[in-house]
């Protein structure tokens, strides 16, 4: 029988970067729901689809194929037979993928993928609406927060180490932004779940985050 974990939370909360540590400490499969998005989203883009065109969204989403390899252990992503995962992780594609999410088409298309998936493995997954909406019944459900402030600094060093020019400001509203768009969606909106467990990384390394979820798998399962 499979094991789940759920973790949800705001962009820039440090999600991926967490789920992808602890999946490896516990030899689990590691789902990043965002990075589907981000695919979709990248194709909309390519296409040239405004974000209030809910339906031309709906009917591109419909075109964009998107399936998850694994390459030496790291999640690839595969749109329409193209590997995209160079080309998601812009600004421009996370506020395409923040809209695109709203969209229930969209939101159909990837759901049963992420779902099979995690009826035959043992997966940490994370997005925005795991433990509310995708993986309801998860056996461990997390929600990761910090500060808009600290999310900003913490992507404005990351665009920086790339040579990227950006504007702390910026990013922050960006991210502001984001959070507004997320809570208020109609479908599925972020929030904690009941019966998540809240971590507030603001004051914590990576590692003290990941070894907190992972004493909270083992306490949780008995392990």
């Amino acid at each position: 029988m499979s094991y789940n974990i759920a973790i949800d939370g705001p962009a820039g909360a440090g999600k991926s970067t967490i789920a992808k540590k602890v999946a490896r400490n516990l030899d689990f499969i590691y789902v990043d729901t965002g990075a589907m998005y981000r695919a979709i989203a990248l194709y909309l883009l390519r296409n040239q689809v405004k974000t209030e065109n809910e339906e031309r969204i709906s009917h591109f989403a419909k075109l964009a194929n998107v399936e998850l390899t694994y390459i030496n252990g790291e999640q690839q992503v595969i749109l329409n037979g193209e590997n995209v995962s160079g080309f998601i992780r812009t600004e421009q594609v996370g506020n395409m993928a923040s809209v695109a999410a709203k969209n229930e088409d969209v939101r159909a298309q990837l759901l049963d993928l992420q779902r099979n998936l995690a009826q035959r493995e043992n997966v940490i997954m994370d997005g925005r609406d795991i433990g509310t909406h995708v993986l309801p019944n998860a056996d461990l459900k997390i929600y990761l927060t910090a500060s808009s402030k600290v999310r900003a600094n913490r992507r404005y060093r990351e665009l920086q180490e790339k040579g990227m020019e950006c504007n702390l400001e910026e990013i922050e509203q960006d991210i502001i932004t984001r959070d507004k768009q997320d809570m208020e969606r109609k479908i599925a909106p972020l929030k904690q779940a009941e019966d998540a467990l809240l971590l507030d990384s603001s004051d914590m390394t990576i590692q003290e985050v990941v070894d907190k979820i992972v004493v909270l798998y083992h306490e949780n399962c008995g392990r």
